[in-house]
């Protein structure tokens, strides 16, 4: 989930997350537990591990995070190094609210991201889709199934009445997704399995602190704090959590902040969220609000050209 307290994102209505599926129930869950699913700790699934925790031992590099199989190619066409899934790119896509996409449809659109490039993914998993940390462990290892290299759980709830876990069930929620990638005979994912996050930043600092060291003391290897934008509080986080890696979520709300700077500040990587996908819907709100309200195409004239797509397009066909 993309959407981060003192940004334009953070401000939707979230309104209450459905209820947590049985996650005992589906096919899926039942293929995992017997051992079906062949893409388990595949070779290419190892490999693309290995180069995703190597980029998280020195530097700082960037995630960007494509919403479809489209902006997956161009992305690694670019040179990134690594992607990561957005639950809100990918919702706003299907017509929904980001955190109302079911889990199984968001594993098949992780699996369709792993799918359409060669480089490593890190799925944004929401909250694990369970509450409770038994709940984790299937999840979790449907969600490796798919062919990620690392990823995410956060501690939101998804719930307006009660938005943040507590901290210490939200500790035993790590463990449990680090088992379950150890089931898989997986070494330790370099992203944690947890993005620790703390919705009521900037108000109490010191929430979007403890959180963080308590989940890296859990277990977690990766610490995303989203929200932040004060470099002296980047540098904080960074120090208290030492010498594990530190996400930082850079979007519109805190778009001053550089690639250079924030390696300057010791962050390891750089995600994006929702903010490409954001950044496309915004050209296309206002050149659909001005064809309708005046009459004008004026601002279809710097759109990408076709031709370069085709061709990048073509070679993958």
């Amino acid at each position: 989930m993309t959407h981060q307290a003192g940004c334009p994102s953070c401000n939707q209505e979230t309104g209450t997350r459905r209820k947590q599926p049985t996650f005992r129930s589906s096919k899926l869950a039942l293929e995992v537990d017997q051992g079906k699913l062949a893409r388990m700790s595949s070779p290419q699934q190892s490999s693309a591990t290995a180069k995703f925790r190597a980029l998280h031992e020195s530097g700082c590099f960037v995630l960007p995070n494509p919403w479809d199989i489209g902006t997956a190619i161009y992305l690694e066409h670019l040179g990134f190094k690594a992607l990561a899934t957005t639950s809100a790119g990918f919702a706003f896509s299907r017509g929904k609210r980001d955190g109302a996409v079911p889990r199984d449809e968001m594993l098949a659109h992780i699996r369709e991201i792993v799918d359409a490039t060669s480089l490593p993914v890190n799925a944004d998993f929401l909250n694990g889709y369970a509450d409770e940390p038994e709940g984790i462990v299937t999840n979790v290892r449907l969600c490796v199934a798919t062919g990620v290299a690392g990823l995410s759980i956060e501690d939101n709830t998804g719930r307006t009445d009660a938005p943040l876990y507590e901290k210490n069930p939200a500790n035993r929620r790590i463990p449990n997704g680090e088992r379950a990638i150890g089931a898989l005979g997986k070494e330790r994912s370099p992203t944690g399995p947890l993005a620790g996050r703390a919705v009521n930043y900037p108000e109490a600092f010191h929430s979007v602190l403890d959180r963080p060291a308590a989940y890296a003391e859990a277990g977690a290897d990766c610490l995303y704090a989203p929200g932040v934008s004060k470099p002296d509080e980047i540098a904080q986080i960074v120090k208290t959590v030492a010498p594990k890696a530190v996400n930082v979520l850079v979007s519109g709300f805190n778009h001053q902040l550089s690639l250079s700077q924030l390696a300057d500040l010791g962050v390891r990587r750089i995600s994006v969220g929702s903010g490409l996908a954001l950044a496309t819907w915004g050209i296309f709100l206002r050149a659909a609000k001005d064809i309708k309200a005046n009459g004008t195409f004026n601002l279809l004239a710097n759109g990408a050209a076709s031709a370069e797509l085709n061709g990048l397009f073509r070679k993958k066909s």
